[in-house]
């Protein structure tokens, strides 16, 4: 196992955890980045060009008929092939978390149109799905399964937002595992199906998953409601028969206790498990061998290669399987300033240096969400702005996009990091839960001026009482810079006007007592 420092040349700031690499005939691509550079790359996917120890990334773009498609953080993907002998694949993307945080439900194929020296084209298509459609939620993992010439799709756990009927002061925005159901999907005909095995008592998630044939293996897996890492090696075996399919759940020994680990291929049943967590701050830097032969697994630990003090001394790190024995490995870096690009990325190659030569990174073929864990690293977790600050011109690309921009909502300046106004003083650094009913992002509060942008509730003195108000009811709010306009929006009050009592007439005979001419200046004076 090798270990080869490489330099990110361009936008690397778009290079964060939760990041997933798509291969297309060798050529790696990039998606899931922070924030989304609409102007410069419409689609959120690059090509990954990795040459001569430098890391450089080229937009791609999406044809005409393709659908919206938001860069996901932390989803579950896999490869989606026609036939085991076909060199073409397309890609299964499920879940994950948008720019702003919202989590998916929706399910997207990515596949490749055409690809020249200079433009890369994808196809993506939204899949409607009916029947037990699984909730949204990320770091779960999807799996393809293959039983009697069928295919179907396999979706396993995950974490999720707490539902709003159940959410309290204190947890507020906190996260939940989901409950630890297998779905099956079948493409061909759009139905889901949700199975309940008593062998699965937790939704773990970022745990890793591997399949061959009909069978998958679940390794590891970290479970919010009892902090644990599950020991468990899980068995799942799907049987398609012509009526309904058959899932059964058994328990292995020789489990691992590990979270966010990174699963690459080197063979036609060889696959190396590297990084993760053991623990809530503590890094698992052992490497693993996983051999699946005959129905079997095996698990053996393999030499580990030199890990540089960098990454020894990290608290966090976070990959992704670049194909065929390579991994893609980041570690923030050491400076306290807001810069953007504050990561170093390292490929480590689980191959021999001579077969490193010989074949370039080809498709993935095990299915994992193989990235950063949000519980092991909280202060990591959205510690970049959703913005984009390079210009167009600095991307090595001389077609443009015909993609309409404004059919979409602007998500670049919607995120938690912001400078919400002239006297924001909120640090990314030094930030700390203000309010009790924050979990790992500060809270947010939309104002109605203008066309209504977000500000931090700390920076406006908002009172915790005040802000649930503000957030549970549908009530219009005015910050600092805009309370002026709000007056100015207000309706005057309406005044309103004395009822002036009429005057009693004279009585008769007071009247006719005045002289003629007093009289007439009296009734004068009382009608005008």
């Amino acid at each position: 196992m090798s270990l080869q420092v490489v330099s990110a040349v361009s936008n690397s700031s778009l290079l964060q955890p939760g990041f997933s690499l798509l291969n297309f005939g060798g050529d790696i691509f990039f998606f899931g980045q922070k924030g989304w550079p609409k102007r410069s790359c419409p689609t959120g996917v690059f090509l990954l060009d990795v040459k001569q120890h430098e890391l450089k990334m080229k937009p791609a773009f999406f044809s005409k008929d393709s659908c919206y498609l938001p860069p996901l953080r932390y989803p579950a993907l896999c490869t989606l092939r026609g036939d085991a002998e076909s060199d073409e694949c397309q890609y299964v993307i499920h879940g994950g978390k948008t720019p702003n945080n919202d989590l998916s439900d929706k399910i997207y194929i990515m596949s490749l149109v055409s690809k020249t020296s200079k433009k890369t084209t994808f196809q993506c298509v939204e899949k409607d799905l009916g029947g037990d459609v699984p909730e949204a939620r990320y770091g779960h993992t999807i799996n393809v399964v293959h039983s009697r010439g069928k295919s179907m799709s396999v979706i396993f756990g995950g974490r999720t937002y707490t539902p709003l009927a159940q959410r309290t002061t204190e947890k507020w925005n906190s996260v939940v595992d989901c409950l630890p159901s297998v779905f099956l999907v079948d493409f061909e005909f759009g139905c889901c199906t949700s199975y309940v095995l008593p062998e699965l008592q937790d939704g773990l998630s970022f745990h890793v998953s591997v399949a061959r044939n009909d069978t998958i293996y679940i390794l590891g897996g970290h479970s919010l409601q009892n902090n644990t890492r599950s020991p468990s090696l899980y068995k799942l075996k799907v049987d398609l028969p012509l009526g309904s399919p058959a899932v059964t759940c058994s328990i292995l020994p020789g489990g691992i206790s590990v979270s966010s680990a990174i699963v690459t291929q080197t063979g036609d049943t060889e696959f190396i498990l590297v990084g993760g967590y053991q623990s809530e701050n503590q890094k698992r830097l052992a490497c693993n061998t996983i051999v699946l032969e005959d129905n079997k697994i095996e698990i053996v630990e393999r030499a580990s290669p030199d890990w540089t003090p960098d990454i020894k001394h990290c608290r966090m790190w976070f990959g992704c399987d670049m194909g065929k024995g390579s991994v893609l490995l980041g570690i923030p870096g050491a400076n306290k300033q807001l810069i953007s690009d504050a990561n170093y990325f390292y490929i480590l190659r689980c191959k021999g240096a001579e077969e490193d030569k010989e074949e370039e990174p080809a498709a993935q073929i095990c299915s994992q969400t193989s990235t950063e864990d949000p519980g092991d690293s909280t202060p990591f977790e959205d510690s970049e702005e959703f913005c984009f600050s390079a210009e167009a011109n600095s991307f090595d690309v001389d077609d443009t996009d015909t993609y309409n921009e404004d059919d979409e909502e602007d998500e670049s300046e919607t995120g938690y990091w912001i400078t919400c106004c002239a006297t924001c003083n909120i640090d990314i650094n030094t930030w700390v839960p203000f309010y009790s009913t924050e979990l790992n992002k500060p809270a947010m509060i939309l104002c109605s001026g203008g066309s209504g942008h977000w500000v931090h509730a700390q920076c406006m003195d908002l009172s915790e009482t005040m802000l649930l108000r503000l957030s549970e009811a549908n009530v219009k709010y005015f910050c600092n810079e805009h309370v002026d306009l709000n007056k100015g929006l207000q309706t005057p009050k309406k005044l309103v006007r004395l009822k002036k009592q009429p005057m009693k007439p004279l009585h008769k005979k007071a009247t006719m007592k005045l002289s003629t001419p007093t009289k007439k200046s009296f009734l004068r004076r009382l009608f005008e």
